[in-house]
């Protein structure tokens, strides 16, 4: 089997880095963004392509990565001739300009206005019904052209999308490890290489260092070396390292809690967190490996236990749901290096539950 990594084609991040899009854009562009995002990003976005003498058109996104919206923004970018597409916003409006792209045949820059999820960097669009339910992944044939973090934006959004981006980064080491230790394929169909496991293994020590700081800069919404280190960590060493080294465990679980009402509220990365525990506890990770992913949980505010979940009481036939749902035929659960079951799944769960309530001594 072959080793492959996936990438961005460039990769850029600073304060202020939105002044500079038309640097990266170098052609008429369409620029779709949700109002309210519209509203933060189009005067600076003018402004470049103004500077350096380039056309830029603008379309509001709907709010769904829908197919009619997908249908309806790329008609939009036939008619006026663009050469480029440019999504701003949140992972929905990002995953739309990547299909409207993909089916327009252009390239596209994505501008993510937080740092929530590592979905920026990948291959993948999420689609939804109008209605705003699941549809399907579209596996896209290459990852984005450019992607854009402005760090002056990201450091104003709510510091709770930043710590779920955390979350979300913090699974991306030990899944890959995982896979790797079973060989199993990564999201391009080959092995990882070293290069994927080296980077989500700086992704992991980046969080451990610089997470609590970066969450104080957060939290005074500015920009600090630890806030821009914690964003390329969230955003481009897990996207890279979870793409092209493989998941496991830790996303199966956060599937299998979807099924739980009590969950909803939760955002992706909060989840992944907590099955990141629960993947810990089904390998007997050495003590001191899950106190330090605990306590870090515990420091920056992510989830460690079912109650902090919003399951206050233990319906063990829903549990039993989310372990066979975390089991289901062809989840990541089995890129594991030894078989897995519903009983063992649950069973994590549970002294995982445990134990982040007592926490490790």
């Amino acid at each position: 089997m072959e080793n492959i990594i996936l990438s961005p084609g460039k990769y850029v991040q600073g304060d202020g880095a939105i002044k500079n899009i038309a640097s990266y854009a170098k052609a008429h562009s369409l620029v779709l963004a949700d109002d309210f995002v519209m509203g933060l990003t189009e005067e600076a976005v003018q402004a470049s392509f103004s500077d350096k003498g380039l056309e830029v058109e603008f379309a509001l996104f709907g709010g769904e990565c829908a197919k009619s919206e997908i249908e309806r923004l790329k008609d939009r970018a036939d008619s006026c001739g663009c050469k480029m597409i440019i999504g701003i916003g949140g992972g929905k409006a990002l995953d739309t300009a990547k299909a409207v792209a993909h089916f327009a045949a252009l390239p596209v820059v994505v501008v993510p206005t937080i740092a929530s999820t590592d979905a920026p960097c990948s291959a993948l669009s999420v689609i939804y019904t109008e209605d705003g339910v699941f549809d399907e992944y579209l596996l896209l044939p290459k990852n984005p052209d450019v992607v854009l973090m402005d760090t002056g934006l990201i450091a104003k959004a709510p510091t709770r999308l930043l710590v779920a981006g955390m979350g979300d980064a913090l699974a991306t080491y030990f899944e890959a490890r995982a896979a790797a230790q079973g060989q199993a394929q990564n999201l391009a169909g080959g092995v990882p290489t070293n290069t994927a496991l080296a980077l989500a293994k700086l992704c992991y020590d980046t969080l451990i260092n610089q997470g609590p700081m970066a969450l104080a800069a957060s939290e005074a919404k500015v920009t600090t070396p630890a806030l821009e280190s914690i964003v390329e960590a969230n955003t481009y060493l897990s996207g890279v390292g979870f793409e092209s080294g493989g998941l496991a465990a830790a996303h199966a679980i956060h599937n299998g809690l979807t099924l739980m009402e009590e969950c909803h509220h939760l955002y992706h990365g909060e989840k992944v967190a907590f099955g990141t525990l629960v993947q810990l506890v089904m390998e007997n990770a050495p003590k001191e490996e899950f106190a330090e992913v605990l306590n870090f949980c515990n420091t920056v505010g992510l989830p460690t236990h079912l109650w902090q979940l919003g399951i206050k009481e233990l319906d063990m036939d829903k549990l039993k749901a989310v372990a066979e749902q975390a089991c289901a035929d062809g989840e990541t659960i089995h890129n594991m290096p030894f078989k897995v079951t519903p009983e063992k799944v649950l069973s994590a769960i549970l002294a995982a539950d445990r134990m982040g309530r007592r926490g490790v001594n």
